[in-house]
């Protein structure tokens, strides 16, 4: 059976990296993508996460300044649940509990996925989108659900 080099060297280098993260910042504050926006409010709260909520027309947008330095954006829908996640900064937020039951299935469709380099990762999905760029120090990425977003929201919205 032939092995393809390139897919072998990305299950070698993004499950571990995503894994050491995600073990990493077990303390960061975020809600769950695709649960309710209680809690947003509850885990800024929990860990000393300075927060600010704006309004706009279809959405709810909490940014959580994280102690990491970290800044982690929450779109919620007027259904009341998040339907996407946005960071950026020095470290990547606990992708774990940001993308809650969605994070199987992104570290599966990660494994598989070829990419150019090592500073970018793009999981395209018809229910989750993951995106995730940049290098020590300067991190940023988003997640969303392609069928919770509102209508009349852009994609260049969720930044």
């Amino acid at each position: 059976m032939l092995r393809n080099p390139a897919t072998s060297e990305l299950k070698n280098w993004v499950l571990p990296l995503l894994t050491f993260a995600a073990a990493l910042c077990p303390h960061v504050a975020s809600a769950t993508l695709g649960e309710p926006e209680l809690s947003v409010q509850t885990d800024s709260a929990k860990f000393n996460g300075s927060i600010k909520v704006s309004e706009h027309a279809s959405y709810r947008l909490h940014e959580i300044q994280l102690p990491s330095g970290t800044l982690l954006k929450e779109f919620v829908g007027a259904d009341g649940n998040v339907f996407a996640v946005v960071w950026s900064g020095p470290r990547t937020p606990d992708l774990r509990q940001a993308m809650g039951r969605y994070f199987d299935e992104f570290t599966t469709a990660a494994a598989k996925t070829r990419h150019p380099d090592h500073n970018h990762l793009q999981v395209q999905q018809s229910d989750l989108v993951v995106q995730s760029s940049g290098h020590m120090r300067a991190l940023s990425g988003r997640a969303y659900l392609p069928q919770a977003i509102p209508n009349g929201l852009s994609l260049g919205e969720i930044r």
